[in-house]
């Protein structure tokens, strides 16, 4: 971090003065900084590619991985959720009559249009 800033101070400096000397030049590469923005997003993007493409890799393992136990939860789950599902569906089915009726008997009750 304050190699960078070091480096982008001497840029900044070097720029003002309207010229790059060698010896510059020389300086910042030898401390390993790049001289451009383009060429330190190129850099960046060259060691930080390996590092990404193991992390999907670590990714993609992991996730097969997950897979049986997410398999095995579902296959636990389903027959709680079919008994819940049954033991709900004539409470439903009740209030569904029920509301039905309520709608029934106020259609009734309203004046003829």
């Amino acid at each position: 971090m304050k190699s960078s800033l070091v480096a982008a101070i001497i840029v900044v400096l070097a720029v003002a003065h309207g010229y790059f000397s060698p010896g510059l030049v020389q300086f910042l590469q030898y401390m390993g900084l790049p001289l451009s923005p383009r060429t330190y997003m190129e850099d960046s993007k060259t060691k930080i590619q390996p590092l990404l493409e193991k992390f999907q890799a670590e990714a993609t393992k992991l996730q097969e991985q997950v897979k049986p136990f997410i398999a095995s939860i579902e296959d636990q789950m389903k027959p709680l959720t079919e008994n819940f599902n049954a033991q709900v569906r004539p409470l439903t089915d009740m209030m569904e009559k029920f509301f039905e009726t309520v709608k029934d008997q106020t259609k009734a009750l309203m004046p003829p249009q």
